[in-house]
C-alpha cells in the first residue's frame, strides 16, 4: 500500500501514516478476529469491552497521523484507491465484529432484533468518535477512555432482556 501512494520523494506525512497503519492495523484486526474464540463464552458485553478499549486506542493513534496525510485531494484519492485494492478499508474491521455478533445471536446471547453489521459499525464509530474528541479537545473533555468503552458497549444494548 505504501508504494502505491509514494510521490517522487520518500518520507512525508503520507508515508508516516501508512507505516503507522501497516504497523498497527494487523494487531487491531487480530483483536477483532479473536472474538471468534469468545463465541458462547462469558458475557457478550464483557467480550466486547476490550475490543472497545483497543478500538479507542487504535483510532487515537492512527487519526493523528492521518490528518496531515490528507492535505491534498490527489493524495486522498490515491489513498482511497490503495485501501480498496488491499481490502483494508472499513469492511475489514466490520466483518469479524459482525460475524461475532451474528454467532452470538444464533446462540440467543444477542437479542434477535439486533442487526449485527449495524451494531458493529456503531461500536467502531463510537470508538472513532471518542478518539477524535480526545485528539481535538483533550483527554479530559469527557469520560475516561475506559468509561467511554463501557458506555459504547452498554448502550448498544445487544443482550436480550429477560423478563
Amino acid at each position: 500500500m505504501a508504494l502505491s501512494l509514494r510521490e517522487d520523494r520518500t518520507g512525508g506525512s503520507v508515508d508516516h501514516f501508512l507505516a503507522l497503519l501497516q504497523d498497527r492495523l494487523p494487531l487491531w484486526l487480530s483483536i477483532l478476529h479473536n472474538l471468534s474464540h469468545r463465541i458462547g463464552r462469558g458475557q457478550v458485553s464483557d467480550n466486547l469491552l476490550p475490543v472497545a478499549r483497543a478500538g479507542i486506542d487504535y483510532y487515537l493513534e492512527v487519526q493523528g497521523a492521518a490528518l496531515p496525510a490528507f492535505t491534498s485531494p490527489n493524495v486522498t484519492v490515491r489513498f482511497r484507491e490503495a485501501v480498496r485494492e488491499t481490502g483494508l478499508g472499513p469492511p475489514a474491521e466490520i466483518a469479524p465484529l459482525a460475524a461475532y455478533l451474528a454467532a452470538e445471536q444464533e446462540l440467543g446471547r444477542v437479542a434477535p432484533d439486533v442487526d449485527p453489521e449495524a451494531s458493529a459499525r456503531l461500536l467502531l464509530a463510537g470508538c472513532f468518535h471518542r478518539a477524535y474528541i480526545e485528539m481535538f479537545v483533550g483527554a479530559d473533555a469527557g469520560p475516561t477512555r475506559a468509561d467511554s468503552a463501557e458506555e459504547i458497549v452498554r448502550e448498544l444494548r445487544l443482550e436480550p432482556v429477560h423478563a
